[in-house]
């Protein structure tokens, strides 16, 4: 299987730039010196000790409410190296809030375009990033000014659901919901396989590396289905978008005049 790999920019009329891809690295944080400031974790146990013991004195009207630190769930605690990290919220993403022994303050929220929600009476809250028992967390925080000793219960409803896009000469073109592990080729059968239009040696697959930058890999399907060699097929991650091109034959015009026939006979066009 023939795989190239290429950096591309998404220009604002739509067209795909070259561009080579810079890794910067992060700068080392020098360590304390003896005799100053305390470490960050006391500061944070302090501040959260102190958020223990009372509500806080800020007012709760249209400001939004200040959020407790708490551990996002990225780092393993024994290494500080990264493992499977939990949900962050995005924009359009609803979570049903319950409380135990106050129903009048149940309610869903839905995560607004500027990443913020509204709490029934207590303000507004910047939940986007946060995690499922962040966002429980601060919303404890918000009522303890209302609600003696709030007991809440914070549930994911609705999220953006991971996906991968099928376009080109495929029988169904769209947006498919990305479940499990799924290769290119296990995509075009998504999407209802090839046309007889397509070109099987040129299936490009699209990965977006940032905002503005994506990687582009063109995937000979051909060669590949016909050597029996599927092992090599390329692995799809959620936002994949796989587009396959149409075959040069199928670029021939259906009717076209006897005079312009011997040009179609260049073999080189095959």
């Amino acid at each position: 299987m023939n795989v190239f790999t290429k950096h591309v920019v998404l220009g604002a009329a739509g067209m795909l730039v070259l561009q080579p891809a810079v890794v910067s690295s992060a700068p080392t944080v020098p360590a304390s010196a003896p005799g100053s400031a305390p470490p960050t974790g006391e500061i944070a146990a302090a501040e959260s000790s102190e958020s223990q013991d009372g509500p806080g004195t800020g007012d709760s009207g249209t400001e939004p409410i200040a959020q407790p630190g708490a551990a996002g769930g990225t780092e393993d605690p024994a290494f500080g190296e990264p493992c499977h990290p939990l949900y962050r919220l995005v924009k359009s993403d609803t979570v049903d809030v319950s409380f135990t022994f106050s129903p009048d303050f149940n309610q869903t929220l839905t995560v607004q375009p500027d990443g913020f929600v509204a709490l029934k009476g207590a303000g507004v809250l910047l939940a986007e990033g946060l995690t499922v028992p962040q966002i429980q967390q601060a919303v404890v925080y918000a009522y303890r000014a209302f609600v003696h000793e709030p007991e809440v219960k914070v549930t994911l409803k609705d999220f953006d659901k991971p996906y991968f896009l099928a376009s080109g000469e495929v029988a169904r073109p769209g947006k498919y919901e990305w479940r499990g592990d799924l290769t290119v080729n296990e995509a075009v059968a998504i999407a209802g396989g090839f046309t007889q239009q397509a070109g099987h040696s040129q299936v490009v697959l699209f990965r977006r590396i940032s905002a503005y930058v994506a990687e582009s890999h063109v995937i000979d399907l051909q060669k590949m289905l016909n050597s029996r060699v599927l092992h090599e097929d390329l692995q799809l991650q959620p936002g994949d978008f796989v587009f396959v091109p149409q075959s040069r034959i199928s670029k021939i015009r259906k009717y076209v005049p006897t005079n312009a026939l011997s040009g179609y006979m260049n073999p080189f066009w095959f």
